[in-house]
């Protein structure tokens, strides 16, 4: 194996190997690849294990690891902001952990979630001993970040693990000014999307592990073997181990750049754009203000080339990185500055209301169910969390019964029908 033999239509296949003798096993590393994770720990300053499933294998690698090394993971519970990645659902359904849920605030949307050192606190205080770990989105979709260093320092306080979905980040350690990076602000675990933001294939990520937290590193392998696939990507592999190198000198491209990002950030603030989010190298605009909704100045920008990472009826977000020429740059910018200015669009985004909850997520999950048009399911339990993708954050949860506020949020993006419990 591989069938291609090394030969094929892609041009690629050559490096396309698989757990051959000098190849190392991502597993049960030994050689090449232990040699290369040991580069990428030195680099990111914790125990770092490469991940050729994304953050999302990371996400059920590392909420398995901090649960399951103090007794039975289905009597702990997870203290998690409401904007958590699907992938932390499909966990507590394939785990059976009970989640206790930060709500947005007022104003927030439903893919970001403002959480607090005092919101964590009076949460631990309420839920005791049962819940073992905090889990937060840091930055999130829209390029906010949370208060990581006050959250960690509340966690130490009650005895929880801080884990925390970094996968828009892994650029964070690198930054001129300092380190903005989780594990750096004391967090116990968290991941990266190294295909997000550093020169790496899509599927390519790290799960840190900051040292002394308690958590051996091979529980944590074990737990990444035990959800991820037997086959990984050895293209992804070789990609995360060619970015070592490159994050040697990142802090300096980064110095390079970063001010092209904040020069663009502000002609379009000048020019009447709003903005969202405080993450350094993610530009989220929020258009209604400027007579546009996302969905459609994301379509207008693809026509001239520019393609956003995410939009939906309120924001765009793009994602540039330093491998982004200054021409890339001018192009966006003047896409953004030629877009003519309208009638301000009124705020039409729902209400945000915490729904009932009906079934824990693996109760939902492994529920008989049936798929109804949304105008039927008033009353009903969700058995299949509804998502936007992108990003992969659910705009109703698997488990919570959908009223007429539900309804109202999922038709406004654009959910015709969902997956309901079956009712005998």
């Amino acid at each position: 194996m591989p069938g291609h033999k090394g030969a094929g239509p892609l041009g690629c296949e050559a490096l396309d190997i698989t757990e051959i003798d000098g190849a190392d096993e991502l597993y049960d590393p030994r050689g090449v690849i232990a040699e290369s994770e040991a580069n990428a720990s030195r680099l990111f300053g914790a125990r770092t294990l490469y991940s050729a499933g994304g953050s999302s294998l990371a996400i059920r690698a590392m909420l398995w690891a901090a649960l399951s090394g103090s007794g039975d993971p289905r009597d702990a519970v997870v203290l998690a902001g409401r904007n958590a990645h699907r992938a932390f659902l499909s966990a507590a359904a394939l785990i059976g952990f009970d989640v206790a849920w930060l709500h947005p605030k007022p104003g927030d949307a439903y893919h970001g979630c403002t959480v607090t050192a005092s919101d964590v606190e009076a949460a631990l205080e309420r839920l005791g001993e049962r819940c073992r770990a905090v889990y937060l989105t840091s930055p999130d979709y829209l390029g906010h970040m949370q208060d990581i260093a006050a959250v960690a320092a509340a966690c130490r306080r009650y005895g929880a693990k801080l884990l925390v979905d970094d996968a828009h980040g892994a650029y964070l350690k690198f930054l001129p000014n300092g380190s903005r990076h989780p594990v750096d602000l004391g967090a116990d675990l968290c991941c990266d999307s190294a295909h997000k933001t550093l020169p790496a294939l899509t599927g390519a990520a790290y799960l840190h592990i900051h040292p002394g937290c308690g958590v051996d590193p091979r529980r944590a392998r074990e737990a990444m073997a035990l959800f991820g696939s037997s086959s990984p990507s050895w293209l992804a592999l070789q990609s995360l181990d060619a970015c070592n190198p490159y994050l040697e000198g990142l802090p300096a491209s980064l110095a390079g750049f970063l001010p092209k990002v904040d020069a663009l950030k502000a002609a379009l603030t000048e020019r009447g754009w709003r903005l969202a989010g405080d993450e350094p190298m993610k530009l989220t605009l929020a258009p209604r203000v400027f007579g546009w909704t996302g969905d459609a100045l994301a379509e207008r920008l693809s026509r001239s080339g520019v393609v956003c990472e995410f939009h939906d009826p309120d924001f765009i977000t793009l994602m540039p990185s330093p491998m982004n020429t200054d021409a890339d740059l001018r192009r966006l910018e003047d896409a953004l500055l030629a877009v003519p200015r309208r009638e301000p669009l009124p705020d039409a985004a729902p209400e945000y209301r915490a729904p009932e909850a009906v079934l824990s997520p693996r109760e939902a999950a492994f529920a008989p169910r049936e798929t109804l048009p949304l105008e039927m399911c008033e009353g009903r339990v969700l058995a299949a969390s509804a998502l936007s993708c992108p990003p992969c954050v659910p705009v109703a949860v698997c488990g919570e019964r959908i009223d007429a506020v539900v309804i109202k949020r999922l038709r406004y993006y654009g959910f015709g029908k969902c997956e309901v419990v079956s009712v005998d």
